[in-house]
C-alpha cells in the first residue's frame, strides 16, 4: 500500500504573542495593546496548517512537552486538530518551551524571546523511527535543537541520524531552519543535507549554509545557492523563500519562481508563522502529488492566508480558497 500522512517533529512551543504600537528605542516604553497564546515551532505550526488547508491524511506530532499547563494545551490543541499527540513525550526536568512574540501593529514585522524548555532535551530516543508509516516525515527548526544539533565523533549530528533512519524506510524528509544568528550553519546543518529530500530555507539561512550571498534582488543568486546546496546533498528539491516569493530547483534543474500575493496591507495583522505556512502549502502539494508550479503557489497563498491573524495559524484556509488568493490579489512579477 502507498504511505500516507506526514508526520512533523522538532520544536513545540507556545507562542505568547503582544501585538505593541510600535518597537520602542534602547530604554523605551511600547504599549501592548493585547496578547495571545496560541501555537509555536516548526512541526507544530505546519500540522494545524495542514489541519486548516483541508488535509485529508494523517497528522502525527513528535516531541517532547513540560509537564505543565503549556504542555496540556499543546495535548488539547492537538486533539482539536485531529493531530496524533501520542508521541508528544512528557519530560519533567524542565518546562513547555515558549516564546515570546512582539509584533508591531505599524510595521508587521516581529521579533522573539525564546525559552527553549522542554525541546532542549528532545534527542533520538524520542523518535519512534521504527512505528513511522507516513509518506513524509518533517524535522524543524536545525539550530534550535540543542541534543539533536550536537555533533559526534563520526561528524554526525543526531538530526542527521534520524533523518538518515526515516529515509532508510522510504519515507520522504523535509527539513527547515532557524535563522539563527550564528556562524553555525555550516557544521550543524551540512551533516544533515544527503538525508533530506525537501529542504525549506530563507535567503539568510542558504547565505550562511552554502558561503553564498543569496540575494532576492537578484534571484539567479537565490538559485546559485540553491545549486550549491543540492550539490551537498539535498535530493530532490530546494525551496528558497523570501519576502518577494519564493524559488524551487529540483534535483534534475528545474527551476521555479513563484512571486508572492499581494495582500492588501490593511488585512495584515502578523507575520508569524509566515514560513511555516508557505512549508504546509509545499507539503501538502507534494504529499498530494501536485507539480512543483502548483505547490510553491499553494505555499504563497497559505503564507498569505496566515497574516491575516497575529498567530501562526489561526487565519490559514482551506488549499482551494488559499489557491484562490493569488487570483483574487495577483501575484507579485518577480
Amino acid at each position: 500500500m502507498a504511505k500516507s500522512g506526514i508526520t512533523a517533529a522538532g520544536n513545540w512551543i507556545v507562542d505568547k504573542t503582544k501585538v505593541i504600537d510600535d518597537f520602542p528605542p534602547q530604554d523605551g516604553l511600547a504599549n501592548i495593546l493585547y496578547e495571545t497564546a496560541a501555537n509555536g515551532g516548526s512541526p507544530y505550526n505546519i500540522l494545524k496548517d495542514l489541519y486548516h488547508l483541508g488535509a485529508e491524511f494523517p497528522l502525527q506530532a513528535i516531541g517532547t512537552i513540560g509537564n505543565d499547563d503549556a504542555g496540556q494545551f499543546i495535548l488539547e490543541d492537538c486533539a482539536r486538530h485531529a493531530i496524533d499527540g501520542q508521541y508528544l513525550k512528557t519530560v519533567t526536568e524542565t518546562g513547555t518551551s515558549f516564546t515570546d512574540v512582539m509584533t508591531s501593529k505599524a510595521t508587521g514585522r516581529r521579533t522573539f524571546f525564546h525559552y527553549r524548555g522542554a525541546n532542549a532535551v528532545l534527542d533520538r530516543e524520542h523518535f519512534p523511527v521504527d512505528r513511522l508509516d507516513c509518506k513524509i516525515f518533517h524535522l524543524g527548526y536545525l539550530l534550535l535543537l540543542d541534543k539533536l544539533d550536537q555533533i559526534d565523533s563520526k561528524g554526525k549530528t543526531g538530526a542527521s541520524r534520524i533523518l538518515d533512519a526515516v529515509q532508510q524506510k522510504g519515507i520522504k524528509t523535509a527539513v527547515d531552519i532557524v535563522s539563527e544568528n550564528s556562524d553555525r550553519f555550516q557544521q550543524v546543518v551540512k551533516p544533515s543535507l544527503p538525508f533530506i529530500d525537501y529542504l525549506f530555507v530563507n535567503e539568510y539561512e542558504a547565505s550562511k549554509i552554502t558561503g553564498i550571498d543569496a540575494d532576492p534582488a537578484q534571484v539567479d543568486s537565490l538559485f546559485t545557492a540553491a545549486e550549491a546546496l543540492i550539490e551537498s546533498g539535498v535530493k530532490e528539491v530546494v525551496f528558497l523563500h523570501a519576502s518577494d516569493g519564493a524559488i524551487a530547483l529540483t534535483k534534475d534543474g528545474k527551476r521555479v519562481i513563484q512571486g508572492r500575493i499581494q495582500y492588501p496591507k490593511e488585512l495584515i495583522k502578523g507575520a508569524s508563522g509566515a514560513g511555516d505556512a508557505f512549508a504546509a502549502g509545499v507539503l501538502f502539494g507534494l504529499h498530494e502529488g501536485f507539480s512543483i508550479e502548483k505547490c510553491l503557489q499553494l505555499g504563497v497563498g497559505a503564507a498569505a492566508s496566515s497574516l491575516s491573524e497575529p498567530t501562526c495559524s489561526d487565519s490559514v484556509v482551506k488549499a482551494q480558497e488559499a489557491m484562490a488568493l493569488g487570483e483574487k490579489y495577483d501575484y507579485l512579477k518577480w
